[in-house]
């Protein structure tokens, strides 16, 4: 997964875009990204205000954490289209290696966790993808910290990739690694356990997503690793997460 070296940062301008930001700062400078700024203009619909002209959107892109972003290598592009689409886009031309995304905004961007933009992005991507909820109340970022992460895995083959992500991560910021799996029977403990090998498993149980967001609650994590291939369980995960999440 690391390292991070080219960050797509999709934003339109709305408080959970300046919060977000706060972290897409911490990973840009932690592993010295490149950084692109996305805005994607979607045509009107009836009853929709008159959009801004195509200079004034560049206009806004361009002074859009001007001096947030100063010292970092940044590109910005502004498109056209259905925003899923174009983000999966700059995405593959620009070789992401993570897609970084509040959850909620403005415009297309609120429908992010309950429609159709989440599903292709999360489900289409070929990076990681980090997402967070309630990010215009994200903290300065001389104040964001990784100490305690937290890595959900169940017993499909993906797992090991989604744990190995994991254990990569906490090692690079030298954080506590936790790992986490909601128990269905006891073969899936006995598996889930041979693939932790000496690492601990916190053994769960009842509804998925609930389940995952109270250990992540409890154990104060910074952040919390999931894989999201073939899973029903991502979006409800991602909604109910008390901190920001990794998809892999």
């Amino acid at each position: 997964m690391l390292p991070f070296k080219r960050i797509l940062f999709p934003v339109d301008f709305s408080p959970q875009s300046c919060g977000a930001a706060r972290y897409v700062e911490a990973f840009a400078g932690r592993f010295e990204a490149e950084l692109t700024l996305l805005h994607v203009v979607e045509l009107p619909r009836y009853n929709d205000l008159m959009p801004e002209s195509p200079g004034q959107q560049r206009a806004r892109l361009d002074s859009f954490l001007h001096k947030e972003l100063e010292y970092f290598r940044v590109e910005r592009i502004t498109t056209e289209g259905e925003a899923a689409t174009q983000i999966l886009r700059v995405a593959r031309q620009r070789h992401a290696d993570l897609i970084m995304m509040p959850t909620h905004g403005l415009g297309p961007f609120r429908r992010f966790l309950i429609g159709s933009v989440a599903a292709k992005i999360l489900h289409d991507a070929d990076c990681p993808v980090w997402t967070g909820v309630h990010m215009e109340s994200a903290p300065a970022l001389e104040k964001i910290e990784l100490h305690r992460v937290l890595c959900a895995i169940d017993t499909e083959p993906h797992a090991a990739t989604v744990l190995a992500s994991a254990k990569e991560f906490t090692g690079e910021y030298k954080a506590e690694l936790n790992v986490v799996h909601v128990c269905e029977s006891g073969e899936s403990r006995e598996a889930v356990q041979k693939l932790a090998g000496n690492q601990a498993v916190l053994f769960e149980t009842g509804e998925i997503p609930q389940a995952v967001s109270a250990a992540a609650s409890r154990l104060h994590a910074d952040l919390l690793i999931i894989g999201r291939r073939g899973q029903t369980h991502t979006y409800p995960i991602l909604r109910q997460s008390p901190c920001p999440v990794i998809s892999v």
